[in-house]
């Protein structure tokens, strides 16, 4: 069965823009939500927006393009996916100090330039042929929690065992030279968090470029269908992990240790319950 031939629509999508009014933008985005039975987890902050929602097609597009009435989030394009049943049990819109938790207050994408953004397709050729476009050695840069990385990444890729992002900049200081004079290509399930790493990384004088991959691991898949990648994407609901076709995968293989196990599995938790 197609994916799109399933009943329920899965959308994400994130943003880093400048949101005084997120407390008066919660109760609009929830009752709007609320009215259209989806449900899912809205993450607003000054920062900007971060959102999982499942339900119907017609009522996931409808709230979807209200949201894009305001022009902050005109330009918003979210990540689809289709699954059998809701994979949240309800909905959440919550305010938060940063949709996604750094614990580096200067580290704002909605206020600085954006690290470059790599396409999924180059990418991929770039590891298929072993070096970026100018002949220098290329190191993607998993920023993803442990046990999510446990579950599947790019082979290969750099993997520091970090337990929170939060761990992410003293991972960096640790490492940096594996980074000194490569291109460096972070990247994360979504998007979200490497819009981060990259600003935080392009401040290191790392002696190369670095890049965001665009779109993260999802839109790498759904634009290339996955090849360097082994093993499945952790995803933060029901469905627990994708493979390269953005199904539910059937061969999921969860982390070893008993402390990552418990770690996805209280991930998991805070997300559909």
């Amino acid at each position: 069965m197609p994916n799109n031939a399933l009943p329920i629509l899965n959308i994400s999508a994130y943003k880093f823009v400048g949101l005084p009014d997120c407390l008066a933008l919660r109760e609009h985005l929830f009752e709007r939500a609320q009215a259209l039975a989806l449900k899912g987890t809205v993450l607003l902050a000054e920062e900007g927006i971060n959102l999982f929602l499942a339900g119907s097609a017609e009522g996931v597009r409808a709230w979807v393009k209200a949201l894009q009435e305001d022009a902050r989030f005109a330009d918003l394009a979210p990540k689809e996916s289709w699954s059998e049943g809701v994979p949240f049990r309800k909905l959440l819109v919550k305010v938060k100090p940063e949709i996604i938790r750094m614990n580096h207050p200067a580290i704002r994408p909605d206020a600085l330039p954006r690290a470059p953004a790599l396409p999924a397709t180059t990418l991929a050729r770039w590891l298929a042929q072993g070096h970026d476009d100018e002949g220098r050695p290329v190191v993607t840069l998993d920023t993803r929690n442990a046990f999510e990385v446990d579950y599947g990444t790019f082979e290969g890729a750099i993997d520091w065992r970090i337990a929170k992002f939060s761990e992410f900049p003293e991972a960096v200081q640790a490492h940096r030279e594996e980074l000194l004079g490569k291109t460096v290509v972070s990247f994360c399930t979504g998007g979200i968090r490497c819009e981060k790493a990259a600003i935080y990384l392009q401040q290191q004088n790392l002696d190369g470029p670095v890049y965001q991959l665009e779109g993260g691991i999802l839109k790498y898949f759904e634009e290339t269908g996955g090849p360097h990648y082994q093993g499945a994407c952790f995803v933060f609901d029901q469905r627990e992990a994708l493979d390269a076709g953005l199904a539910p995968s059937t061969e999921i293989v969860r982390p070893a240790s008993e402390a990552h196990r418990e770690a996805s599995a209280q991930a998991l938790r805070a997300k559909v319950a």
